[in-house]
């Protein structure tokens, strides 16, 4: 009698198993990357146009450049009605002085921004402009939009 050995095609007799092994994949996964950018991409679309200022004005166009800053200035708004806000508030011109001498954190050297409508009173941004001057405020700048070029 004699022993049977089986030999399988491969030294030693021995038989390897065949197992499926999952190839390692070697490149990063992109998508989940392109998911997340295309969420961030809508989320600031809708968020941009809410952080304007909320009063509408019309701001008249100008040639001159943007200012550069590190703070928030402060904004006073004079409509087309003559109506005065400071940010978002509508206001008083007897109130105006003494709400934002109290809302300058630095004092008299806080930058404010005045935006006239093109429609509003010349003579009510002069009118704003000098109480602020009274007041001590010196860096006080005109608010407008970039000029577009005629064709």
């Amino acid at each position: 009698m004699g022993m049977s050995v089986g030999s399988g095609g491969e030294k030693g007799g021995r038989r390897r198993r065949r197992t499926a092994r999952a190839n390692v994949m070697s490149e990063i996964n992109m998508t989940p990357f392109i998911d997340v950018m295309l969420v961030l991409l809508i989320i600031f679309m809708v968020a941009a146009p809410l952080m304007t200022t909320g009063v509408p004005i019309d701001l008249p166009e100008s040639k001159a450049k943007p200012l550069e800053g590190l703070t928030q200035p402060i904004m006073i708004s004079v409509d087309a009605k003559g109506q005065i806000y400071l940010q978002d508030k509508p206001m008083k011109i007897e109130d105006l002085i003494p709400t934002l001498q109290a809302a300058a954190k630095n004092g008299a050297d806080e930058r404010i921004y005045v935006r006239g409508d093109k429609a509003a009173d010349y003579g009510a941004v002069i009118k704003v402009m000098g109480r602020l001057n009274q007041a001590g405020f010196k860096k006080i700048g005109l608010v407008s939009t970039e000029e577009v070029a005629a064709r």
